[in-house]
């Protein structure tokens, strides 16, 4: 069926709805920098996974990039590549089989290495080695998704190498960012070079990780491509390696949910929908932060009627100027999942008309982190997957999940 893009009102269950015009103009942009600054530039599976939509990424790009056994087999037999593969800790029991998927194979501690690196070349054949490095910078606010923060479990500091880095030691992978602008990346390299830049000659590669979100509205793209060019020219016997995730899916479709109830305590009112904070947008309580809702306007920080919030409208900082007209009807509601979690709920919101049963409300840009996230807590139902089509406009259902899948996982 066609849909349309705007209401979505022909979509009545739980849904994560990709819009393929906005995946092939990221992807498009994405192969521009790479292609401009001489780059590779691969995808993160920690942060999208819809393996179905990968005859689409193969049209713009190479490779990808796993944490796990279960996404270095998605790499090799859904991607058809090998994957640069990085994880905290290997195993015993997954280490081979990792190993046979794996075209680049990142070592998190020199222990590691110690331990596998001999056997992943005798298994992985022409596998590219490397180590992560750890600057110890890093500008990420929320220590929670900090990968340099004191105490970190990730990455080598410079004091602890040797000077001559093993031979079959090929590349340095680092990851300093979380969504962060080309302003962020400008600061980086100095931190990453005055740290290690003595070992750069006995390297091949290096591996400036995630968090590039450059497919953002207000992201400096000709900024990032000057400071990869820059890089490249001061080392121009380095490959040059960036691997976002969230870029990649970045606004490229929401979560359609239908509102299935109406409480009341205390004059506050929840809208209960037919999906889960808990389980259907984890990152919203774990980060935290607010999403956006269509056709509503946040009021984070919102206590209940009296608290003098209720005419402050989205983005506005409360002087007289941003107050709403008082003749202008508004309603405010908490939005609540339907797990029997106490905190699964976010809020508040101000629509301009009453919620009705069955209406549909659609959450913003959840494509990436948050399809990958999820989980069956509850046994509640799993939103459906599908594709919005770029040519036709008609919606193909990707996946779609039943009581099944939750039986099975515990089976």
């Amino acid at each position: 069926m066609k849909v349309n893009t705007n209401t979505f009102a022909e979509i009545g269950i739980p849904m994560y709805v990709l819009e393929e015009k906005r995946l092939r103009r990221n992807l498009a942009l994405i192969k521009s920098v790479a292609d401009r600054a001489g780059v590779e530039i691969i995808l993160a599976f920690k942060a999208y996974a819809l393996w179905k939509t990968f005859p689409i990424f193969r049209e713009y790009i190479a490779s990808t990039t796993a944490s796990s056994l279960g996404e270095a087999l998605m790499a090799r037999d859904k991607f058809g590549r090998r994957a640069h593969t990085y994880s905290p800790a290997y195993t015993d029991y997954e280490i081979d089989e990792i190993a046979r998927c794996s075209s680049h194979l990142t070592f998190n501690s020199l222990s590691q290495y110690d331990r596998y690196h001999e056997r992943v070349k005798s298994v992985g054949g022409n596998v590219s080695l490397g180590l992560r490095v750890n600057p110890e910078y890093s500008e990420v606010g929320t220590d929670l998704y900090n990968p340099c923060a004191p105490g970190t479990r990730f990455g080598v500091t410079a004091d602890m190498l040797p000077e001559q880095l093993p031979a079959d030691l090929d590349g340095f992978h680092c990851h300093c960012h979380c969504a962060s602008g080309s302003d962020v990346f400008e600061r980086t390299p100095a931190h990453i070079e005055d740290k290690f830049a003595r070992w750069f000659g006995q390297l091949k590669w290096i591996n400036f990780g995630g968090g590039h979100l450059m497919t953002r509205a207000d992201y400096d793209v000709e900024r990032l491509i000057g400071l990869l060019q820059a890089f490249r020219s001061r080392y121009p016997h380095l490959k040059v390696i960036l691997e976002p995730g969230s870029a990649f899916a970045w606004q490229t479709g929401p979560l359609v949910s239908q509102v299935v109830d109406v409480v009341e305590n205390r004059g506050i009112k929840t809208a209960i929908l037919n999906v889960s904070f808990t389980c259907h947008m984890p990152d919203c309580l774990e980060m935290p932060y607010w999403p956006r809702v269509r056709g509503a306007e946040t009021l984070e920080g919102y206590n209940g009627p009296g608290d003098g919030m209720e005419n402050v409208q989205d983005g506005c900082d409360g002087r007289a100027d941003d107050v709403a007209d008082a003749d202008t009807p508004y309603f405010i509601y908490r939005l609540g999942g339907n797990s029997c979690l106490s905190g699964d709920f976010m809020g508040s919101w101000k629509f301009d008309h009453e919620l009705q049963i069955g209406e549909n409300v659609v959450f913003e840009d959840m494509m990436h982190y948050t399809t990958v996230k999820t989980n069956m807590f509850n046994g509640i139902s799993h939103p459906a997957i599908g594709m919005v089509h770029e040519a036709t406009g008609e919606l193909e259902l990707l996946r779609d999940f039943s009581s099944k899948d939750y039986l099975e996982r515990m089976d």
